[in-house]
């Protein structure tokens, strides 16, 4: 594997069109503000480089994120995390915005920051071991980085309110249950089992998944009206690209699912 952009902690790793954004930080990976800022800095490179066509958000063999680093936290005055809040919510949210499938590969404990990164992405595969949570409420705080608002949107309001209110851990069986995990594997196969799905759009038409990607997020933010007006016009841009073209010509051609994309 080709290790190009690199944090102290996170690291891009590409191979094969797939960038993996490796979290290494032991033993729990626990999620301070250095961490939180190469986070950003990595999805950045991810979403600009031509040679990244999907990505896996992966803690490694035994935990994915077990967190923030609440040393870090426990003395911090509100006057500081209102000022910090903002840079912390927003380091999650470039992953989120990576017009790229994403998918978080989760093994052992994915909670608070954990799940929050998670749910940042396309899809999550998990190991059966895993347990996954916002526990927050634990520490007299709620989750400030999406847990509130990309949960509920994940699973209703109802099952959200349950997992942050009590800030209960939740076995991977139920968390594919709820839907806030797509699949479950066994723990040393999840990392396979994510670049699998991910390897799928390798050479896809990357225009248009980006453009699926942008329409479906951004629709869940407004009305249905909204979302599709928003829907017509990234659906009509498309047919400025190549991929369209190849497309539709390899359709008429030779049938449907033959198509070469070359992602412009």
């Amino acid at each position: 594997m080709r290790g190009d952009g690199s944090g102290e902690f996170i690291r891009l790793e590409v191979d094969g069109g797939v960038g993996t954004i490796r979290l290494d930080r032991p033993p729990m990976n626990a999620l301070n503000k250095q961490v939180q800022e190469e986070i950003r800095a990595a999805a950045v490179e991810a979403s600009a480089r031509d040679d990244v066509r999907a990505v896996v958000v992966y803690g490694g063999q035994k935990v994915f994120a077990a967190g923030a680093d609440i040393k870090e936290m426990a003395d911090v005055s509100y006057v500081d995390m209102a000022a910090r809040a903002g840079a912390l919510s927003s380091a999650f949210t470039a992953v989120a915005e990576i017009p790229k499938p994403t998918v978080a590969a989760v093994t052992g404990y994915a909670l608070g920051g954990g799940l929050e990164l998670a749910l940042c992405c396309d899809r999550r595969v998990a190991g059966d071991n895993a347990k996954v949570g916002q526990p927050e409420i634990l520490l007299g705080i709620i989750p400030g980085a999406g847990g509130t608002q990309r949960l509920a949107r994940l699973v209703g309001p109802s099952r959200a309110k349950d997992i942050v209110y009590t800030g209960r851990f939740v076995d991977a069986e139920e968390a594919l249950s709820l839907g806030i995990v797509d699949e479950v594997v066994a723990p040393d196969d999840v990392y396979e089992a994510a670049l699998r799905w991910a390897r799928q759009f390798v050479n896809g038409p990357a225009r248009a998944l980006a453009a699926a990607k942008t329409a479906i997020d951004g629709g869940l933010n407004g009305s249905l009206a909204d979302g599709l007006k928003l829907e017509s016009q990234v659906f009509a841009a498309l047919f400025a690209t190549e991929d369209q073209k190849t497309g539709m010509r390899s359709f008429v051609e030779n049938g449907p699912g033959k198509a070469v994309f070359n992602g412009r």
